[in-house]
């Protein structure tokens, strides 16, 4: 990673994803075995919390009775120190079950801790959420309907069936966020209040890419669909990974071809353009630009501290 490249949340590739590893069983079944190796136990996608209100990572004896119990476990990489680090679903387990085998005394949301961790710590629990997701929602084949038994440390999972033996491996739903800017002056950028929302509650633009769509096609589409816009001057400002339960968010910035909006009723309920006084008046009285995890936060206090 270099110095002068913008990580954002659940980012950072601080992991060695070592997937030459993953191959190796005998490998694979040391490392769990190993003395230094660390477990994060989900349950539900929640992490299991210690009474600092930190998640729990298990690593000797503490680890080995939550792999035993697991549905799932898999392999994240090694860290810095060359230590291995697993992800454990306790999903089967009631979550009283779970709180005891991890020892920890709550469960809560990865997103929900966002601002107490830094950024490994998120990085990590965000990227064992996702993988543990997918696991739980890729048990039967879709080409035959057989069972499907997990490989590769996880990553991979394989069909069953007599003939089939189809590789299912982790899928990743990219979408794309906009700061959508005026055509003139004064400055200004659009937000819209989504189906949904409170009433007040404004935000950056975004949607999924399509199938045969290219990042920018989908920025031109969703523009049209959503608020009638013609957009112009595409640049790419970053991208972010959302596992929840496997987005990546890839943020841009565009300029409308014509300030005149109309939404479409439906997954947008209205839309409007902000000068920089106009956020900066918002966020004085208590409303927040962004999630403080999400790229859009940064996409916007970007915008906002460019000269106006």
């Amino acid at each position: 990673m270099r110095r002068d490249e913008r990580v954002f949340a659940y980012g950072g590739g601080w992991l060695d994803r070592a997937g030459a590893l993953r191959t190796d069983a005998e490998r694979m079944a040391a490392l769990r075995a190993d003395g230094r190796t660390t477990v994060l136990p989900l349950w539900r996608d929640r992490c299991l919390l210690d009474a600092a209100d930190l998640p729990v990572r298990l690593a000797g004896d503490a680890a080995g009775p939550v792999l035993a119990a697991a549905d799932e476990t898999v392999f994240l990489g090694l860290d810095d120190t060359g230590a291995a680090l697993f992800g454990a679903d306790l999903t089967g387990h009631s979550e009283a079950e779970a709180l005891a085998l991890a020892g920890a005394v709550s469960t809560l949301d990865v997103r929900r801790l966002a601002g107490r961790l830094d950024p490994a710590a998120a990085a990590a629990q965000a990227y064992a959420r996702g993988l543990l997701y997918w696991h739980r929602q890729q048990r039967w084949c879709g080409s035959c309907g057989a069972p499907t038994t997990a490989r590769d440390g996880g990553h991979v999972r394989v069909c069953s069936g007599a003939g089939c033996g189809r590789l299912h491996f982790p899928r990743i739903e990219p979408a794309i966020i906009v700061l959508l800017v005026a055509p003139g002056a004064p400055d200004r950028c659009l937000l819209a209040r989504h189906a949904g929302s409170a009433e007040g509650s404004y935000s950056t633009l975004a949607g999924f890419v399509e199938v045969g769509e290219s990042l920018e096609d989908a920025v031109r589409r969703e523009m049209a669909e959503e608020v009638g816009v013609t957009v112009t001057d595409l640049s790419y400002q970053g991208s972010q990974a959302w596992p929840f339960p496997a987005g990546l968010m890839v943020g841009f910035r565009a300029r409308a071809a014509s300030d005149e909006v109309q939404v479409d009723g439906v997954e947008l309920l209205e839309a409007r353009w902000f000068t920089r006084d106009e956020l900066r008046a918002r966020m004085a009285a208590g409303h927040p630009v962004g999630r403080i995890d999400s790229i859009d936060h940064h996409l916007l206090g970007g915008w906002l501290a460019e000269a106006a």
